[in-house]
């Protein structure tokens, strides 16, 4: 058993094997940490869009709204813009004062309702932080026009023990929070599906990729440097569409949402996943069998800075401007785009694409660089062969 044990830690596969568990351990910590870090602290980065349509009447109301509420504000005079906003996920949250409302207000009994409209299509902790801001915010105006009502019932003269018992009834309760919600996401497990296939996707990416350059090198007195490129590449496109096809095939058979359609998805999810294949490829281009150290550390900075579980206004700005130039940040966008509704996916796939071919001439660079073997041909050999028999 001891002489087992040497023979395994004497090859390099065992060393190597156990360095890469250690180093997902020290990666996946620090930058996990550092990453979250002070998440909650940084809630007020979040936008809301304040739409006053209720005139002159709703001015005061919306200026103290602005004070009270805990995110970046931006005041709106029309409601269609301050949505279209809300669905391009420059707000997190739009709150209406109907026309209407003060007045309502302040009629005996009057109630009014603030209309809050929350952005489903972005990670589960936007639609919690808004909901619970929501019904914060509309306590806070129930409380000032209910104390408003008691001013005006004590200072009101000649009223009956009747009326005076039902107005303090309708105190208790004249603004209510009216939330609706766009680009609903039915369930948990849809709520998860972004995150999952850029996990799935890109760790798929980066085993088929190591497997890939160890034939490579295997191939490697048989074939040129570019030949070897070349079939990678198209190996890459070929795979990236079945592969594809599989997972999102899955999703749309286990209750998956599509709100853009099923082909739109696959197209999309082809995009990402073959994208994902040339930059984990391109570190195994660049240092060999070392470079899945950096695909470990992609990997875990992607997780993190792509929005995908955590609000991407909500973190670090260092991981903010990191994520701008890494693939699963458009990848989450154009996902959640597809699946939940939302501007279309072009923007993210436009990026996407930029940066496959980014990778794809990194790599072209990096073979252009290295010296390759010289191919054996079979025919001297077999001269050889001849000429020793005869």
């Amino acid at each position: 058993m001891k002489q087992a044990v040497i023979a395994f830690l004497k090859r390099p596969t065992t060393i190597v094997g156990i360095i890469t568990a250690i180093t997902f351990q020290l990666i996946f910590s620090v930058i996990w940490m550092t990453g979250y870090d002070g998440v909650t602290d940084r809630v007020s980065k979040l936008h809301v869009g304040i739409v006053n349509a209720d005139g002159d009447a709703g001015n005061v109301l919306s200026e103290r709204l602005k004070q009270a509420v805990p995110f970046q504000t931006e005041l709106y005079k029309d409601a269609a813009v301050a949505e279209q906003a809300l669905n391009d996920r420059d707000l997190q949250m739009v709150i209406v004062i109907p026309q209407g409302f003060m007045e309502g207000l302040q009629a005996p009994g009057g109630q009014g309702a603030l209309q809050f409209t929350i952005n489903e299509s972005n990670p589960a902790m936007i639609k919690s932080i808004m909901q619970s801001a929501a019904d914060r915010l509309s306590a806070e105006v129930n409380k000032q026009a209910v104390a408003g009502g008691a001013e005006a019932l004590l200072t009101s003269q000649n009223m009956t023990a009747d009326q005076a018992k039902a107005i303090a009834a309708s105190l208790a309760d004249k603004v209510k929070a009216d939330i609706a919600s766009t680009n609903k996401i039915d369930g948990m497990n849809n709520q998860m599906v972004p995150m999952m296939l850029v996990l799935a996707s890109y760790v798929g990416a980066m085993i088929m990729g190591m497997n890939i350059e160890q034939s490579s090198m295997m191939l490697s007195a048989q074939f040129s440097k570019w030949q070897r490129m070349a079939v990678r590449f198209l190996l890459n496109a070929g795979s990236a569409i079945v592969v594809s096809g599989v997972g999102v095939a899955l999703i749309a058979s286990l209750g998956g949402q599509a709100e853009h359609g099923f082909l739109l998805l696959w197209a999309f999810q082809a995009l990402t996943v073959v994208t994902f294949m040339f930059v984990s490829q391109m570190f195994l281009f660049l240092f060999g069998m070392a470079g899945m150290l950096f695909n470990i550390l992609s990997l875990s900075i992607q997780l993190v800075s792509s929005g995908a579980m955590i609000p991407r206004e909500l973190l670090p700005s260092f991981y903010v401007h990191v994520g701008d130039a890494l693939p699963a940040t458009y990848a989450v966008q154009g996902i959640m785009n597809i699946l939940f509704g939302g501007p279309t996916a072009a923007h993210a796939a436009g990026l996407l694409a930029v940066i496959a071919v980014a990778a794809m001439a990194i790599s072209a660079a990096a073979v252009g660089m290295k010296k390759g073997k010289p191919i054996q041909s079979a025919a001297p050999a077999q001269v050889a062969t001849v000429s020793s028999k005869s």
